[in-house]
């Protein structure tokens, strides 16, 4: 496969979305941000990178930061072989917007699945609770997954998101009062806003996330997951990873990947590579415009995909 080809075919078709949907206003850090922007990467198993464009600029991870405390928590779990994350949050698409509060009464105080926020906060606290300091244990995996030590936090976004957190607040007391965190509830939010407020390259995060399309294995040859949870995590990436607009990417892209509101979409083709695209113009469900186009015409031009 000649990547780097694909690639430039891939950026010039995607090119035309760029600026269309919306840069993230909700947070005003983000809103700062050029709706121009457009890099593409892709990293495989061997450890070799490409990339377009603004491939190698810093942006904000937002929730793709989810995907890496998910494997965290299941990697710190007895070796991956802990299902208690799952006794606290679901595995099942949402089908409302990701910061929604409607399931939560209904439901116990169980999030639909550890990809809307009501459920990457339960992840975070779980963390928490192993590692005594969840924003930080992240922020030492990316930089060595990615092989960047540079990697940091943006204190300009998590302020931002502190600031105008309330919804955030909101889910966080609603599950506590279930009994479904386990750690004081300004802790989690904090270590949550750290997380989401990590900057990362499309180059940084196709490498990062390598060990999703290695089947658990990390950078060094060293085992962060078994096989059957790096799967785990793929499906869930698949089935919930786009907000509520999951059924259209899969019917679209047909790949596991996880969106965020900075603009970027982490995508995984197991045993062959990882893809990271960067946008900041966003649809109505908060995916990026362009960054959907272009995994859509990634996979048509490969023929790759999980189906």
């Amino acid at each position: 496969m000649d990547y780097q080809a694909v690639l430039e075919e891939v950026a010039a078709h995607a090119r035309p979305y760029v600026r269309q949907g919306r840069v993230a206003d909700y947070i005003p850090a983000l809103e700062r941000v050029s709706a121009d922007r457009f890099g593409i990467a892709v990293a495989d198993i061997h450890g070799e990178v490409y990339g377009v464009g603004d491939w190698e600029v810093p942006f904000s991870v937002q929730s793709i930061s989810k995907t890496f405390s998910l494997a965290l928590v299941m990697a710190q779990s007895h070796g991956g072989h802990d299902d208690g994350i799952w006794r606290r949050v679901g595995r099942e698409p949402s089908g409302t917007p990701f910061n929604s509060l409607v399931q939560l009464e209904a439901e116990n105080g169980i999030p639909r699945n550890p990809f809307i926020n009501a459920g990457a906060l339960v992840v975070t606290d779980r963390l928490q609770t192993l590692t005594g300091d969840a924003s930080t244990s992240m922020l030492h995996f990316l930089r060595e997954e990615s092989g960047n030590p540079d990697l940091a936090f943006d204190q300009s976004v998590a302020d931002s998101e502190a600031e105008h957190g309330d919804r955030n607040a909101a889910l966080a007391h609603f599950m506590a009062s279930f009994g479904n965190l386990e750690n004081p509830v300004p802790s989690v939010i904090e270590h949550y806003f750290w997380q989401c407020s990590i900057e990362m390259s499309c180059r940084d995060l196709a490498v990062a996330g390598g060990f999703l399309a290695r089947h658990g294995l990390r950078a060094d040859g060293s085992r962060l997951l078994e096989a059957r949870e790096a799967k785990r995590i793929n499906a869930v990436m698949l089935t919930c990873g786009t907000y509520d607009a999951a059924g259209e990417f899969a019917y679209r892209v047909g790949l596991p990947a996880k969106s965020g509101v900075g603009g970027g979409i982490i995508a995984v083709i197991p045993g062959r590579c990882t893809l990271c695209v960067w946008s900041p113009g966003l649809d109505a469900r908060g995916n990026s415009v362009a960054g959907a186009a272009a995994l859509d015409h990634f996979t048509t031009l490969t023929g790759w995909s999980v189906f």
